[in-house]
């Protein structure tokens, strides 16, 4: 079986899933009564699920042009957030905005060469500060900008890498993060459930981890995409992508990545799963 022909099986099984969840999510956010506290975010959060879903699965419909697209529109976003967050200056933005563009499009169009050029860009991250002769914080600068390049642009290029697999990462992580918000309020009130993952992020209990982990199987099994590897992705970026920005922000002292995104904040803020995610498919790929 061709990727194509995988990817076009694997989006007749996606659309009706994707679908049918979003049309019960806007039944229950449009009769959720006026008490509930989230009503608003949570309606404001399933309009950018309704915009964001189709702009999704209609990358994947495109083929590699559309993948390539998809990783490199979110990439470009994605480090100007990140280099806001980090504090790194024009040089670094560069650095990860040309990454942004150019690993995803080695990816489609010559992945035998992606290696080396992202072994190049590794070094092109110290430049900045090396000729600018930062010796207070030119290490930093370098660190935090390798980690960005290894978070976002490298991460994103499983989009194109992964063929069909990443569409069911994508659709699984985010039935995850769902999973994970109805876990922790249905499980996480009380007892060894309700332990916080990390003091970096209380609110991410142990419950959490069990919604997420019935949710992204449930729905690769439904895309009948299931298998230990591509589960263990999906789950470890439900668990471990949001953990990973909260450290970022907290450092930053911001709550958000951005405020542009309707009731999410920023695109970091909606895809720190996804990254995660993605890197770890990548390794079990591999």
């Amino acid at each position: 079986m061709t990727a194509a022909l995988a990817t076009t099986e694997l989006l007749a099984r996606a659309v009706p899933v994707v679908g049918g969840a979003l049309g019960l999510g806007g039944v229950a956010v449009a009769t959720l009564p006026a008490r509930v506290r989230l009503r608003a975010e949570l309606r404001r959060r399933w309009r950018t699920w309704a915009l964001a879903a189709p702009l999704f699965l209609g990358a994947f419909l495109a083929g590699p042009p559309g993948a390539f697209g998809l990783a490199a529109g979110l990439g470009v976003v994605a480090v100007a957030e990140y280099a806001r967050l980090a504090g790194l200056g024009r040089g670094e933005w560069a650095v990860l905005t040309g990454a942004a563009l150019l690993l995803p499009l080695l990816a489609w169009r010559a992945p035998e060469r992606l290696g080396l050029q992202a072994a190049a860009l590794l070094l092109a991250a110290a430049l900045p500060a090396l000729l600018g002769g930062d010796a207070e914080r030119g290490f930093t600068r370098a660190g935090r900008t390798v980690f960005g390049l290894l978070w976002i642009p490298v991460a994103l290029c499983g989009l194109v890498l992964l063929g069909p697999a990443a569409l069911a990462v994508g659709v699984a992580v985010s039935f995850g993060d769902v999973g994970a918000w109805c876990g922790g309020t249905a499980l996480g009130r009380r007892g060894r459930l309700a332990r916080p993952l990390s003091p970096l992020s209380p609110a991410k209990t142990w419950a959490g981890v069990v919604g997420a982990a019935a949710a992204t199987g449930a729905v690769l099994a439904a895309l009948g995409a299931w298998s230990p590897g591509l589960w263990a992705a999906a789950l470890g970026g439900c668990v471990f992508g949001d953990l990973l920005e909260s450290m970022v922000k907290r450092e930053a002292g911001v709550k958000d990545a951005g405020s542009w995104l309707p009731g999410f904040g920023g695109l970091l803020d909606r895809i720190d799963s996804l990254l995660v995610a993605l890197a770890l498919a990548l390794v079990v790929a591999a």
